[in-house]
């Protein structure tokens, strides 16, 4: 059986999934979607309907899937995760910092003057970033880099790339993956938050992206579509992933932009908006609750 490093405890365990650790991963995807919010709002701009929908995937990432080490963050026997879409950085932060990364307070220096934060991650500023994001469309072609050469090293590390919908309408992706299908790396997954909307509208309007799958399919990908949101469904996808021999792996992971607060969920124009006042407020106290289903003590 798999043994991953989980920056939970920094310790080695099991890569499956009990009901505990499931009910564990979802509570602590609650807690980063509150502080992905609050560190937003601090802020006073950022992009908030991808990082919400993203959570799941983030928590899952690291706090079971990926072998890491917040305390020595180049560790060489790491994993790769790349960030091609790097607007949706704030969950990731929020992520980091419960893993271990840097202090949680830290994530009120969103956007801030001289903040290791930044809106788009920079490589540099921030142990445990692999790769500074901005321009979107490159982060594939960054991750085939860094699986090509880890296979010329012999090295059993897997790259995962997470990347939006979206920024599929640049072309440089699909050169990334058409010679990752011809190079057969099978130590690359990407991970597609199929959320259907980008910054101007829904993508099918847009400029449209269907038929999806049939397209990495065409680029000799193994593809595979999940629940964005279900723990078990992340989780098995990426074990069948790291099963599968002589191909890269496309999980669509279909998602709901804005998750957890209704007044943004499927709406594109959350895509990147400032709060007023009130929707700070509602959007905190929605996150703190569970859309009302639990009372919070700070209410």
């Amino acid at each position: 059986m798999q043994m991953i490093l989980t920056a939970a405890t920094g310790a080695k365990f099991m890569s499956f999934l009990t009901d505990d650790k499931v009910k564990f991963l979802e509570e602590l995807a609650a807690k980063i979607r509150y502080d992905t919010i609050e560190s937003v709002i601090h802020a006073g701009s950022g992009h908030i309907a991808g990082p919400l929908g993203m959570a799941d995937i983030f928590t899952a990432m690291y706090f079971h899937i990926l072998r890491h080490d917040p305390k020595k963050s180049d560790w060489p026997e790491r994993d790769r995760l790349i960030l091609s879409n790097g607007h949706i950085c704030p969950v990731m932060y929020a992520a980091m910092a419960h893993a271990g990364y840097f202090p949680k307070e830290e994530l009120k220096t969103l956007r801030k003057l001289g903040t290791r934060l930044q809106g788009h991650p920079h490589r540099t500023a921030l142990l445990g970033l692999e790769t500074t994001s901005g321009p979107l469309g490159s982060g594939l072609s960054q991750a085939v880099g860094m699986a090509i050469g880890l296979k010329m090293d012999k090295k059993p590390n897997q790259v995962f790339c997470l990347m939006s919908d979206g920024e599929h309408q640049e072309g440089q992706v699909w050169e990334a993956a058409m010679l990752a299908g011809k190079l057969k790396l099978d130590n690359l997954t990407a991970i597609i938050d199929r959320n259907n909307i980008q910054i101007d509208g829904m993508t099918e309007d847009v400029m449209p992206l269907e038929p999806f799958r049939e397209k990495y399919e065409a680029f000799s990908w193994h593809v595979l579509e999940i629940n964005g949101h279900d723990m078990r469904e992340i989780v098995n996808a990426v074990e069948t992933a790291r099963a599968v021999y002589e191909k890269p792996v496309a999980i669509l992971a279909h998602t709901i932009p804005g998750k957890g607060v209704d007044f943004m969920e499927f709406k594109y124009e959350w895509h990147s908006k400032t709060f007023t006042p009130e929707e700070a407020k509602e959007s905190l106290r929605q996150l703190r609750t569970l859309g009302g289903k639990i009372t919070s003590e700070h209410e």
